[in-house]
């Protein structure tokens, strides 16, 4: 932990030219106490770090020393490609990693690029989970899987109280839920997992070989088509106005839509894919008076009551 501290520093200070023993002890997260005393080890290993005194003094590097620590081990050069997602990395205990990653790539630009990190930051930031998220700790199971993922190592899980042995293949964090994407061994057939699920995970010793023509991003669109799909158990016939054609794809199910808009007709009447009658309703009310429920006469006749306790109120 040290070690990493202390290379950390010294990178701190390549990159950004000197800093004072409050700014490396906000960055490192230490006190300042523990700042002078890494200094002074540095010093003592050879590294020319001295310190400057007097107002806006600090520590710096000699002119011109140049760390040869830039170089990324591939922990780190995969980490570095997920710091746009500060969340996710230290959900899977990954965020010092990526944070030295960080570090040694911004140490390597030239003087005139180096503040490009703090630029890019400045103007850009991913907040992956959704609104009125509940801010709950991240399921246990998430850093164990995650260290399977990123060392292709077999592990055993206890999902709905049955175990079995997976290849964990990759993680997906959807609106603030952590999916796992994994098949069984010897089986070609990928399986998709809610993380918060799992019971107890063992990973073990054993290694997997990859295949390489699995694709995480389309696998998991293709698991949330077929999920979105699913949830379209019934279906109603509309009529809908001019407007209300318009209005369409602003209110039907995104899954829904493109079945939707080849169904309808001439005279606007529609066949509309929905979860159930209780979220058609909801829908066919936010149509106003652009739309008409032809079937089911169930939903018809509670769009009627809806119109008339309506137009009662505004009497």
């Amino acid at each position: 932990m040290r070690a990493a501290r202390l290379m950390s520093l010294v990178l701190l200070l390549q990159g950004r030219g000197g800093m004072t023993a409050a700014e490396l002890a906000r960055e490192l997260e230490v006190s300042e106490r523990t700042v002078h005393r890494d200094v002074l080890a540095l010093s003592s290993a050879g590294i020319p770090v001295y310190a400057e005194r007097g107002r806006g003094g600090g520590y710096r590097l000699l002119e011109g020393y140049r760390t040869r620590l830039t170089g990324l081990d591939r922990a780190e050069a995969e980490a570095l490609f997920l710091s746009g997602v500060p969340a996710a990395l230290r959900e899977m205990g990954l965020e010092e990693v990526a944070a030295t990653a960080r570090l040694k790539a911004a140490a390597a630009l030239s003087p005139g690029l180096r503040d490009a990190p703090a630029t890019a930051a400045q103007r850009f930031h991913l907040d992956a989970p959704g609104w009125f998220a509940t801010g709950s700790p991240p399921p246990p199971q998430l850093a164990p899987l995650a260290r399977a993922v990123w060392s292709d190592r077999r592990v055993t899980a206890v999902y709905k109280e049955r175990s079995r042995a997976l290849e964990p293949y990759g993680l997906v964090l959807k609106a603030g839920v952590w999916y796992l994407a994994a098949r069984l061994p010897g089986r070609a057939r990928f399986l998709l997992f809610r993380v918060d699920r799992f019971g107890e995970i063992t990973v073990l010793d054993q290694t997997f070989d990859r295949d390489p023509g699995f694709d995480l991003a389309a696998f998991w669109d293709e698991q949330a088509e077929a999920f979105r799909r699913s949830l379209l158990r019934t279906s109603i016939t509309l009529r809908l106005t001019e407007a209300g054609r318009r209005m369409l794809r602003h209110i039907a199910d995104p899954a829904a839509l493109p079945d939707a808009e080849a169904s309808l007709r001439p005279d606007g009447t529609v066949r509309l894919a929905v979860e159930s009658i209780e979220v058609a309703y909801s829908q066919v009310l936010r149509f106003g008076p652009e739309a008409e429920v032809l079937e089911p006469a169930e939903l018809r006749e509670m769009v009627a009551g809806a119109a008339a306790r309506t137009a009662a109120l505004y009497r």
